[in-house]
């Protein structure tokens, strides 16, 4: 069976896609699809033709289950599993799967599985978003040969996207719910199950949301964003702060580490593309599944198609459930998974010539209803798969946004993996509607954030 890269609607919009390379914002006539044919953000409105994935209808209602100590119920926690994928009946399903998920079977064929339930389109974002995304539409530009923006405001860069580029731009600035902070857990695993962990509290603040913004000096600026150490107590009181530009080749990220033994302030222009990360198993690029500056690679949009993604994931965010319980041996426990089958963007970032990076290749999946990647596969420069990620999507329905409930990164070389952003045990986690100002984000003000 041909895997079904471009779905029926959305096939008219795709060729001249793949055909078309350059970085313009589309028509009038084109934007008219969003919120007809298209979803507000440019995602098919309609399912498809198997039943199997819904049309969308305007996602979760606000008020769809109850919240407990910033725990959202899950709507869907009557539900049992369609049928679960296995290492023995893999060729059923091999059509629907990413490289990265078939590895992970060979990798695993005893323990990895994937139960996979009925689809919900249940990602909404609030009516002001859809507003912005409609006048980003006719009006935001890819400049830089595709790696900066200009005439861009918050969110959504490209709801209809015309190559590889600007899709990877629609994750980069999708809808995250505003500003925020949150607290959650990493956990750096072992081949044999052990694991180390560290908790650390993020503030992220979009420039056009800061109390004093100016539009002038701001231009450049997507967000500012601080992540601290809390927890364990030798790593208390550490400060990372990134300034996170549009046009990175113009401008690169500028970032500074507070080191709280020193009480020293320090320029980090190595948090970026391949510097590692926690545990050495991902790349710093990697985290949020990418984030950055994609001028080292060149992205092709291989078209759409429908795969079995991580989606709904209330179950694996319960409370109810232990680290102890989830981070087991070669991979988290797969019976606190909930995959669904839905559209997504297939894309390919190949390292350009001269480019330095310990990936030579990415091959992301992105979610055509919140532009988040859901899974994403990195190769060596031997052209080997070698790390495989997922990130396991919640719809935050009171807020209207989504979350991870947790970004794994596999190793397959070493059977080692990280898991990020889990909060099963932090009451919430996350809160919205942060109020800051620029000065709040400078590095004169890391020594009072890193204060142990």
């Amino acid at each position: 069976m041909k895997r079904q890269y471009l779905s029926r609607c959305a096939l008219s919009l795709c060729l001249p896609m793949l055909l078309n390379s350059a970085h313009a914002a589309v028509d009038a006539a084109q934007a008219e699809k969003l919120g007809s044919s298209l979803t507000p953000i440019g995602a098919e409105r309609v399912g498809n033709t198997a039943g199997t994935i819904p049309e969308w209808n305007g996602g979760l209602d606000k008020d769809a289950g109850k919240i407990i100590d910033g725990f959202r119920e899950d709507p869907f926690a009557n539900e049992a599993p369609l049928f679960t994928i296995t290492a023995q009946n893999l060729e059923q399903y091999r059509q629907q799967l990413s490289p990265g998920q078939q590895a992970m079977f060979a990798r695993y064929p005893n323990t990895f599985k994937m139960p996979v339930y009925p689809t919900h389109r249940s990602v909404a974002w609030p009516q002001k978003t859809y507003e912005a995304v409609r006048r980003n539409a006719t009006a935001t530009q890819a400049v830089e040969g595709g790696n900066g923006l200009e005439n861009y405001s918050s969110p959504l860069a490209f709801p209809i996207p015309q190559n590889g580029l600007e899709v990877l731009w629609n994750h980069i600035t999708r809808y995250r719910g505003g500003s925020f902070t949150r607290e959650t857990t990493a956990f750096m695993t072992t081949a044999s199950g052990g694991y180390s962990w560290k908790t650390e509290r993020d503030r992220l603040a979009y420039s056009e949301e800061l109390l004093d913004y100016d539009p002038q000096k701001s231009r450049n600026i997507l967000y500012y964003f601080t992540s601290t150490n809390t927890a364990p107590a030798r790593d208390v009181g550490g400060v990372l702060l990134v300034h996170e530009t549009l046009d990175q080749v113009k401008e690169p990220r500028m970032a500074w580490q507070y080191n709280a033994g020193q009480r020293r302030v320090r320029r980090a222009p190595q948090i970026a593309y391949d510097s590692p990360g926690p545990g050495n198993l991902r790349t710093t690029d990697q985290t949020d599944m990418f984030n950055g500056s994609p001028d080292r690679y060149d992205w092709q949009l291989v078209g759409k198609r429908e795969m079995y993604v991580p989606y709904n994931s209330f179950r694996l965010a319960d409370p109810a459930n232990s680290y102890e319980e989830l981070i087991t041996a070669g991979h988290i426990n797969q019976d606190k998974t909930r995959y669904e089958l839905h559209r997504v963007w297939e894309v390919i970032g190949t390292l350009k010539e001269g480019q330095r990076h310990v990936y030579s290749k990415r091959h992301l999946f992105i979610d055509e209803d919140s532009w988040t990647i859901l899974a994403a596969d990195h190769y060596d420069n031997r052209g080997n798969l070698w790390r495989v990620s997922e990130n396991h999507l919640i719809p935050l329905y009171d807020v209207q946004t989504q979350i991870s409930a947790g970004e794994l990164t596999y190793d397959l070389v070493s059977g080692r993996y990280l898991a990020n952003y889990m909060f099963n045990q932090i009451k919430n986690a996350y809160q919205f509607g942060l109020k800051a100002r620029t000065l709040d984000f400078s590095p004169a003000a890391l020594r009072t954030i890193g204060v142990r």
